[in-house]
């Protein structure tokens, strides 16, 4: 048999595992011992200690807590997406109903306008569409050759660019703008690579990186189909 020093010994080499496990395998320990476990403190940071009733208690409403604001949270989100939805349903059915390319562009413009924006402008690749003289879209023609540049250094691998261009590079994507302080750039087809969608603002501060790209995306992929009513694919 083992001696009194023995098993205090064994007592003292406990560790919290130890003490987990002992406790997984008998849940009614806190029922034969509620008179201990009443009289247990916990260290607590501002207070010194709490007794184990009210640090369990404290624990439950933080938890209670923090599920509140996830559902606040989700909430919120599904107002955002429902705000999203309504957005682009709206500007759908404004472009299906333009009579012309002309103005579908512009109703584009007007639906930028509503929303605060400077405007948008749409850029089509000339070597996904048929855009050349005598089409009288030329205007819209960007050369890809001439984008990659650009591409390579705001895009990089992404879809979207949200912050600020230089002068060459209004130049180049927005040549008859002025006073432009920010945009929202998207490639129209997303893996396709069939040109630009273009917001801008006069804030410089109104697009920067890392912001929300959701409705830029839903745009970015709603305009080809639209486009192709009035323009042709190569």
């Amino acid at each position: 048999m083992k001696n009194t020093g023995e098993q205090q010994q064994h007592v003292t080499e406990l560790d919290d595992r130890d003490v987990v496990e002992y406790l997984m395998r008998h849940p009614d320990f806190f029922i034969r011992n509620a008179a201990l476990v009443e009289q247990m403190r916990v260290p607590h940071p501002v207070r010194g200690s709490v007794s184990l009733v009210e640090w369990h208690m404290a624990r439950s409403r933080n938890h209670i807590d923090r599920l509140r604001e996830n559902m606040s949270l989700l909430m919120e989100q599904a107002q955002a997406n429902e705000n999203l939805f309504s957005l682009v349903l709206t500007l759908q059915g404004q472009l299906a109903a333009a009579s012309s390319l002309h103005d579908m562009l512009n109703r584009l413009h007007r639906w930028a306008r509503d929303m605060g924006l400077a405007g948008a402008s749409v850029r089509l690749f000339s070597d996904k569409w048929r855009i050349g003289a005598p089409s009288g879209f030329t205007d819209l023609a960007l050369n890809r050759t001439a984008f990659e540049p650009l591409r390579i250094q705001r895009m990089g691998d992404a879809q979207h660019y949200l912050g600020t261009l230089n002068g060459p590079e209004l130049l180049l994507v927005l040549p008859q703008a002025k006073a432009i302080g920010s945009v929202a750039m998207s490639v129209l087809g997303g893996d396709e690579s069939l040109g630009l969608i273009i917001f801008t603002s006069r804030d410089p501060q109104h697009y920067y990186p890392d912001q929300g790209t959701q409705l830029l995306q839903e745009v970015a992929m709603l305009l080809p189909g639209l486009l192709e009513r009035w323009v042709e694919r190569v």
